[in-house]
């Protein structure tokens, strides 16, 4: 899916091509679109389209008052039409390349609301072909930039037009402590239309891509040895000193807010699965370490990556090769795999293709992990990543049932892990259980478990698969199950350390060690949770 940007969408092209078409123009307004499109062209022969376009956003550091100030704001002249020009050709684009059961190409785009720097942009993925995509023009976070106008809109336009759509939170990390919040962008505490429309059609959250990894942060999550991964410490717009996480910048703390709010108003506004996505500006949207092209054209090869080595804020070094959104679907098209994005059948990668299934119930046995009808009977028996529980006539604790195997073209894999995030009195709480691994490590009397190794070998940036398993299954039932206590629970896992994509590049330049960044990560996988509600 090409999920640009609906804020001025296209007109960019339009206006440095060709001028904005006008439809109805009168000598006053037309002088007002040649003044503009001037002042475009000007900024972007010039170099300086970037310091333009920062002076057409709210001025304010403080998200409330920039989303105030920027729903009283009037867009640039001519954008709804440039915009219209750029949806046509985006559709007509989508529908050539859309091969059902062999390339599947989706309709959609982002909607990018930013007050004040922080991140609430949302990816609007629908079911929709060319044709039926022709009924709507993408709305924009400049039409409003607060999320709940979005969810009503999506709510209007798909009982006018019958298109599915899910909106996709990303970037969650740099939100500023608004994308899970208790209160919304107005300052108002969350209520219950509010956790209603965004259940109904939040039905994922991004995990990782290139900005960085939204699972959880070390600040977080103290106890979690694995929560320190790939972290990007920059607002959009802001230097790394003023950076400061808090739990509703993430996808753990979300989905623990989440059971908070679901006690006081009856829903869940934050019952999402998980995806990871790319979030290349570059139109190469590759996550594999050796082949990352990085998020701009200016940090795309070792030498530009070289030139960043002073730079203040984000560089190619600083971000991620990452990720990828894997779903569960019944074949290979558009209205199969946004139902299984719907129901929340997906998981996420950091970009290795490792496979995940995750199923739980309540009669599950030993003997189903070696069904060669695996799936079929999980489904038969339990629920998948994405399901929920209710609790059984004996309030047994569930049980579990976890494959995964390796990318045959990346790493062993270390351990799987089963995330558990609960309610207790009132309070959220959250643990993180090793199920399965690799080689005959034991744990210790803390429960921790050794390291798995590392074969990478700095000078070369080469590594080996003598450590680590080709695959790993577990099946398990929680230990602290209490059958009155509202929990989540998803999987995560962890391959053997890799060469990260910097120590590549930097080797390449003939440096021992990158600028930035480590020079070993463990790639991983996270399913979308499980809830049990009593």
């Amino acid at each position: 899916m090409i999920t640009d940007h609906a804020e001025f969408y296209g007109g960019l092209r339009d206006i440095y091509l060709s001028g904005i078409q006008d439809p109805d123009p009168n000598p006053l307004e037309r002088l007002v679109y040649a003044f503009n499109e001037w002042r475009i062209r000007d900024a972007i022969d010039n170099g300086e389209g970037a310091e333009f376009f920062s002076q057409q956003l709210p001025v304010s550091e403080d998200p409330i008052v920039a989303a105030r100030d920027w729903s009283n704001q009037q867009g640039l002249p001519g954008a709804e039409v440039s915009a219209s020009n750029a949806w046509s050709r985006l559709r007509a684009t989508v529908d050539v390349h859309n091969d059902p059961g062999t390339f599947t190409s989706l309709i959609g785009w982002e909607w990018s609301s930013t007050p004040g720097g922080a991140n609430l942009h949302r990816v609007i993925v629908s079911d929709a072909d060319g044709d039926a995509a022709a009924q709507f023009s993408p709305l924009s976070s400049v039409v409003s930039p607060y999320p709940i106008d979005l969810w009503k809109w999506l709510d209007k336009t798909s009982l006018a037009t019958g298109i599915d759509f899910v909106s996709i939170p990303h970037n969650s990390n740099l939100s500023k402590g608004f994308m899970f919040s208790a209160t919304d962008l107005r300052g108002e505490p969350v209520n219950e239309e509010y956790a209603e429309l965004r259940n109904r059609w939040e039905r994922l959250a991004e995990a990782t891509q290139i900005k960085g990894d939204s699972e959880t942060h070390p600040a977080l999550s103290p106890e979690d040895e694995f929560a320190d991964f790939e972290h990007y410490p920059f607002y959009l717009q802001q230097l790394p000193e003023e950076f400061k996480p808090t739990p509703a910048d993430y996808i753990r703390g979300g989905l623990k807010n989440g059971l908070l709010l679901e006690q006081t108003l009856g829903v869940n506004p934050f019952q999402f699965g998980l995806i990871g996505s790319t979030d290349s500006h570059t139109g190469l949207a590759s996550a594999e370490e050796p082949n990352f092209w990085g998020k701009m054209a200016h940090d795309s090869v070792p030498e530009t990556k070289q030139q960043d080595a002073l730079a203040v804020g984000p560089t190619g070094w600083t971000m991620q090769a990452a990720g990828l959104a894997a779903v569960w679907a019944d074949d290979n098209t558009r209205s199969a795999i946004v139902g299984a994005m719907r129901r929340r059948e997906t998981y996420a990668t950091t970009g290795p293709r490792i496979g995940l299934r995750l199923f739980a119930g309540y009669d599950f046995t030993e003997q189903d992990l070696m069904r060669l009808d695996f799936a079929t009977n999980g489904y038969a028996v339990g629920v998948p990543m994405g399901g929920e529980l209710t609790p059984d006539a004996q309030l047994r604790p569930p049980v579990f049932l976890v494959h995964a195997h390796s990318d045959p073209r990346s790493a062993s894999l270390d351990r799987i892990q089963i995330v558990k995030g609960w309610l207790d009195a009132g309070e959220v709480h959250e643990k993180v259980f090793d199920v399965a691994w690799s080689g005959e490590r034991q744990a210790d009397s803390t429960g921790k478990l050794p390291s798995v190794g590392d074969t990478v070998n700095r000078s070369t940036g080469t590594w080996t698969n003598d450590i680590g398993e080709a695959a790993l299954q577990a099946i398990w039932q929680d230990p602290q199950f209490k059958p009155d206590q509202k929990a989540f629970y998803y999987v995560r896992v962890l391959e053997i350390p890799t060469p990260r994509h910097a120590l590549l590049d930097a080797l390449a330049l003939g440096m021992q060690a990158p600028t930035e960044g480590p020079s070993v990560i463990q790639e991983r996988a996270y399913s979308s949770p499980v809830w049990y509600k009593p």
